[in-house]
């Protein structure tokens, strides 16, 4: 009887994984506890493990995205069951039922009078299925434009497949694709020096990235807050690092300012879900993580959970375990879901005062990113001075966000970092 190696369910928001790369190739032979493959769901990788030994026949292919419970190999235990289950193909197993497709999405907890998961309820509603709303957010549709034809008139796979389908032939024929030279080799005058797959966690950011400018209204406020407070406490609680049980980053009193002016402006705190408005109740934090200096590149945006509830001592701690997680490759779904605001700290990779545009990280309202905290002359009470300033972008979504409540934010997440105490209490 052979083994299997499934698709395991990481977290509640998952659904499907993408199959990135088989580390033991087709008829090779996997050790118990050994990685077999590599997936990928919501930009997480993970390596699963054979929990058997035995030579592997591999169902699913690389790139392909598959159900939660999915079977993508077997693992035969005789080179000659190997060769008979080579002989049968690939059918299709599962170790559980898929999820329905007019399951509930996951969604941040919802404000108080609206329906379950952020549901949208009351007159003009859209349900929309887990499977149809992520093929809309992959290919740009506009959901309110789509006539779903679902159980309880639900938006499902088939309503969205036939809005892209009707979208595709209706544009013009596209430009066949240009072949990507191999390293070494010259284009138009311009000699590769690599040639960078658009695969796995690349696709999704720039597939992610794209699709928020196509979707949002995005204006960016750029401002800069005096960080003489911050700078102050920072040095103070280090020197209590060893009794407190903790190290303080700027980062840590950056998202506890962040929670804190999301609590006074809190439409900043927000998602459009279907034809509504959803303002959360819970702030969850997103913090950008970079995870590869090289050319590659990555990013990953782990979620820190009810910031604005929290001490600053648990937000630390839960903040680097995140990171470290990040940095290892060993973050689940749930990690990275339920964002209701990001912030991205460039501060570690640039210097001096900057003008950035970040883009934000859909489904939400806002972003803020960071430059490094640096010594400039400032006025106070007619005189210079010099004082620690730091830089800072905020983007959000005028479809959402007026100007007026952004420049609330701005204010008040400044004057927070100027006192930081006002945050803490």
């Amino acid at each position: 009887m052979p083994g299997h190696i499934a698709i395991p369910k990481l977290g509640m928001a998952m659904i499907d994984a993408t199959v990135v790369k088989w580390q033991v190739p087709e008829g090779g032979h996997a050790s118990r506890g050994e990685v077999v493959v590599t997936i990928e769901t919501e930009k997480t990788n993970w390596d699963v493990e054979a929990q058997d030994s035995g030579w592997l026949h591999i169902l699913v292919p690389e790139d392909e995205t598959v159900p939660v419970g999915r079977v993508i190999g077997l693992l035969a235990e005789t080179e000659s069951e190997l060769a008979a289950l080579q002989a049968k193909g690939t059918p299709v197993i599962m170790t559980t039922t898929p999820e329905p497709e007019d399951a509930p999405a996951a969604e941040p907890a919802p404000a108080a009078g609206t329906g379950k998961a952020g549901q949208p309820t009351g007159r003009g509603a859209v349900r929309v299925s887990p499977a149809a709303r992520k093929i809309a957010e992959e290919h740009g549709v506009d959901l309110s434009t789509i006539n779903p034809t679902g159980p309880d008139g639900r938006i499902v796979r088939e309503d969205v497949e036939r809005a892209i389908a009707s979208r595709q032939a209706a544009a013009p024929a596209a430009t066949p694709p240009v072949p990507v030279p191999a390293t070494g080799e010259t284009i138009e005058g311009k000699r590769v020096a690599a040639t960078i797959p658009l695969k796995g966690m690349r696709r999704a950011i720039a597939e992610h990235m794209h699709r928020s400018l196509q979707v949002a209204a995005q204006l960016t406020y750029i401002g800069e807050a005096d960080m003489s407070g911050t700078v102050a406490l920072r040095k103070k609680l280090l020197a209590q690092e060893a009794s407190l049980g903790f190290h303080a980053t700027y980062t840590d009193l950056i998202i506890m300012a962040a929670a804190g002016a999301l609590r006074d402006v809190p439409i900043l705190n927000s998602s459009i879900v279907g034809d509504e408005v959803k303002v959360w109740d819970d702030v969850n934090i997103g913090v950008a993580v970079a995870l590869d200096q090289g050319i590659e590149g990555g990013l990953i945006v782990p979620v820190v959970r009810n910031v604005d509830q929290k001490p600053i001592r648990q937000v630390s701690r839960e903040l680097a375990a995140l990171i470290e997680k990040a940095r290892a490759g060993r973050l689940l779904p749930d990690d990275v879901s339920g964002g209701t605001f990001t912030v991205t700290n460039l501060a570690t990779v640039g210097a001096g005062w900057f003008v950035g545009t970040p883009i934000i990280n859909q489904p939400q309202s806002a972003i803020v990113a960071i430059g490094p905290v640096s010594d400039r002359p400032v006025a106070v009470d007619g005189q210079v001075v010099i004082r620690p300033v730091m830089p800072y972008s905020l983007t959000y979504d005028h479809r959402v966000v007026d100007g007026a409540p952004a420049a609330r934010f701005a204010a008040r997440f400044a004057e927070l970092l100027s006192e930081p105490a006002l945050m803490l209490v």
